[in-house]
């Protein structure tokens, strides 16, 4: 098997055992990239004479690190000290971090290896990475269709054999959907599980951090590394982390899980419908107690979403000013020179976002828009509060339908806003969920598995996961490019 094709734990063990070096593991992933990222662009930087350098610093120390050699892929809104940090955005085209971000600096602790940095939607906007500011990352399944989004980069990359695994960032489903359509493993942890320092702001109250695999347990051993409580974090949880791997393998008698009537109605592909209900009946035969439970308010996830996310952003990307970093276009007044630099680097779905929420956010409205959605914000996280007094975990599809076609919904914000319509209650409630490939609809494009647990609860979502992908195949195929 070629180097590149390894899953993160048969990695470690080859490195542990003298089998591969952290320099011939790190030389077949870039040669990888070199070979098929001009068909797939999951790269925004390709971080080469880096890499090396610090895989033959690896290579000749003697020190055990968790991680050592490992080739990982970088979201491009992670601050990397030193290395190109664009969140796919004309306005940081140029932007180099004088500070490194607390998920890489414990990835760097643990002797990783950055291969590169990843493409998304600007700023994390969108569903589809059609909506960077350079260019669409295809999903390596079918080149002319999308990866989803916005850690598109990021879920291509690692479907693609571009890396061993990689980071992505989920404030309505960026990492679960992406990974759904590129047939990866995508985690979603519970909001505060993992530190934000160091990401670039979209919606503080919603954003994320958390990796994208192979396969499940590849997932919990990066949680292992980037888990924990950050004092440069204010909304980072003081919650102990247990050892994420450590249920993998238990079985699943006896555990509940809920089916919400809500997750399969109009609007679900019936190849999806017919994938989820097959894995649900793959999960029950093996004990899982299953039934139908109820989120009544579900149905205002998606409009509660786009009204508080928007606000946020609208709030956190009044930074870019074009005064103290990041693109600045020179103009006769000061008021001119925010006008064209803010014209210029933001792309048309950042500036439909950020005028969204400051009209939400204004006289006269913040009470009919913002403060109302915040309510019926707790109205969803009680759905799950009482749904998860009756079960263990809940199963829904990742997503309502497989990869859809570069360009079918671009120019129709709300359908491509509905595409998240599974993900998003997730983040408006803070509880973890990861999305696990399920099966393959007629055209050959992957389906995800999304179980969601209870706040703070990762490890009953990882071992149902890791139960279910045991038992099935389909995290073993890859796309042929």
């Amino acid at each position: 098997m070629e180097p590149y094709r390894l899953k993160l734990k048969e990695a470690l063990e080859a490195i542990k055992n003298s089998e591969l070096s952290p320099v011939e593991l790190t030389e077949a992933v870039l040669s990888r990239i070199e070979a098929v990222d001009e068909k797939v662009k999951a790269y925004v930087t390709v971080t080469k004479e880096h890499a090396l350098k610090r895989a033959h610093t690896l290579e000749g120390s003697n020190e055990a690190l968790p991680l050592k050699g490992i080739p990982l892929a970088i979201k491009d809104n992670l601050c990397t000290e030193g290395i190109r940090t664009t969140c796919s955005s004309r306005i940081l085209e140029n932007f180099v971090p004088p500070y490194e971000s607390t998920v890489t600096m414990r990835l760097l602790d643990a002797g990783y290896v950055l291969v590169g940095k990843t493409n998304l939607d600007e700023f994390a906007m969108g569903s589809s990475t059609e909506n960077s500011g350079f260019f669409t990352t295809r999903n390596p399944w079918d080149t002319e269709r999308v990866p989803g989004g916005s850690s598109g980069g990021s879920a291509a990359a690692v479907a693609a054999d571009e890396c061993i695994a990689a980071i992505g960032s989920d404030t309505g489903g960026s990492i679960r959907q992406p990974a759904s359509y590129c047939g990866v493993v995508g985690l979603k942890p519970t909001y505060g599980r993992v530190s934000r320092f160091g990401l670039v702001a979209f919606a503080s109250s919603l954003d994320q951090i958390g990796p994208i695999t192979k396969t499940v347990e590849d997932a919990a051993i990066l949680m292992n590394i980037i888990a924990g409580h950050d004092l440069r974090d204010s909304t980072s949880a003081e919650v102990e982390c247990p050892d994420f791997t450590s249920t993998l393998g238990r079985d699943i008698k006896g555990l509940r899980a809920g089916i919400p009537k809500e997750y399969f109605s109009e609007g679900l592909d019936s190849e999806v419908e017919e994938a989820v209900k097959k894995a649900v009946s793959v999960l029950e035969q093996e004990g899982l107690e299953v039934e139908e439970i109820s989120l009544p308010h579900t149905e205002y996830a998606v409009a509660t979403y786009y009204i508080l996310a928007t606000s946020e952003a609208s709030s956190n990307l009044a930074r870019y000013d074009g005064v103290k970093y990041g693109l600045r276009v020179e103009a006769k007044s000061l008021l001119d020179m925010y006008l064209e630099t803010r014209s210029k680097g933001f792309g048309q779905e950042v500036k439909r976002r950020i005028m969204l929420g400051t009209y939400a956010l204004s006289a006269g409205y913040y009470d009919a828009y913002y403060r109302k959605a915040q309510q019926v914000r707790t109205l969803i996280k009680r759905d799950f509060e009482d749904a998860f007094k009756r079960v263990d975990v809940i199963i829904t599809p990742t997503t309502p339908t497989v990869a859809f076609r570069i360009g079918e919904k671009i120019d129709d914000p709300l359908k491509m806003y509905l595409n998240d319509i599974y993900t998003i209650s997730v983040n408006l409630a803070g509880i973890p969920a990861i999305s696990v490939p399920c099966g393959f609809n007629s055209e050959g494009l992957p389906v995800g598995l999304q179980v969601i647990g209870r706040a703070f609860d990762e490890e009953t979502i990882l071992r149902v996961s890791h139960h279910y992908e045991q038992l099935t195949e389909w995290h073993k195929r890859r796309p042929e490019l």
